[in-house]
């Protein structure tokens, strides 16, 4: 008779053996799941910060206006060179409430857009087409490098001549000032375009065209961006300064004018706008480009391991 072993000792695997499958077993799902945790975290700790930089940020704000009132007011500067902030601010209420204040405004910011739309139109295609070419590139790089430390400023005796004190002459110098820095860094982009994608894009038969949209923009693009919102800045401080020393219709008109006719609370309320022109374009230009890198690992935060 044939004795049949029904003994589930004999079936299951040894007590060493077990172990050694566990450990194997839970080797891979310990290092899956220790992958992506610096993310997270770095993540997490960046929107922690967030609120407390808000907040840093504020009291600096309110520090600089709390000095700014008493120093005038202990005697530390006359008060007819630097007025107390509470004067300054209730002018500049004042000035949001007239006409002639948002008519400097807009044409401010109209030489402004113009500028710089013009600069970046230029800047850009001549920086792809000269950073695609190393004989463009070797031609360029003397003239390059002597035109762009001339200051801006320099050319106000020209653009007054050419165009006198109409918004040409404005429009001269903030193109002149923001050209370089977009053409600068789309020069940096396509230098940085990596060579293999390049050849592998002309082994497949792509055209110029099809390698500039494909392989050298996507690359390009995050220089550019850095590019335009340095130069927007650099657009609305040529405005000001055109339009302060040639006489152009805008702020810096306006500036002008209140500090020959002695009103000087007045003309820190206008210099005040101005900063906050420019705290809201630098606040546009970052949005901007957030919107437009999301993909970027600059802008979605990530941390690389």
């Amino acid at each position: 008779m044939t004795v049949e072993n029904n003994n589930p000792s004999s079936e299951s695997p040894s007590p060493s053996a077990a172990a050694q499958s566990a450990t194997a077993s839970s080797v891979v799902p310990q290092e899956e799941a220790r992958i992506p945790v610096p993310v997270r975290t770095a993540t997490k700790k960046r929107k922690r910060n967030s609120p407390r930089r808000s907040l840093l940020g504020l009291a600096g704000v309110l520090t600089f206006f709390l000095i700014w009132e008493i120093t005038p007011r202990i005697g530390l500067l006359p008060a007819k060179y630097l007025p107390p902030a509470s004067e300054v601010l209730a002018v500049f209420i004042q000035d949001l409430g007239m006409a002639s204040f948002w008519k400097s405004v807009g044409d401010t910011m109209l030489a402004w857009g113009i500028g710089l739309s013009v600069a970046i139109i230029a800047a850009t295609a001549i920086g792809l087409v000269v950073g695609m070419s190393p004989f463009l590139r070797k031609f360029t790089n003397s003239t390059v490098e002597f035109l762009r430390p001339i200051p801006s400023v320099a050319l106000i005796p020209i653009a007054v001549l050419l165009f006198g004190v109409k918004i040409e002459s404005s429009l001269m110098l903030i193109i002149y000032a923001s050209f370089w820095q977009v053409l600068i860094q789309t020069l940096y982009g396509v230098a940085d375009v990596d060579n293999v994608a390049m050849n592998t894009a002309k082994s497949y038969g792509f055209s110029y065209f099809q390698r500039l949209r494909d392989v050298v923009f996507p690359t390009v693009w995050p220089f550019l961006m850095t590019g335009i919102r340095l130069a927007a800045a650099v657009a609305l401080i040529l405005a000001i300064t055109a339009q302060l020393v040639i006489g152009s219709p805008g702020l810096g008109n306006e500036i002008s004018r209140a500090q020959s006719g002695g009103a000087i609370a007045g003309m820190y309320a206008l210099i005040l706008a101005t900063g906050l022109l420019g705290v809201l374009i630098n606040l546009v230009m970052r949005y901007i480009e957030k919107k437009t890198l999301g993909w970027h690992p600059s802008v979605r935060g990530e941390v690389v391991v």
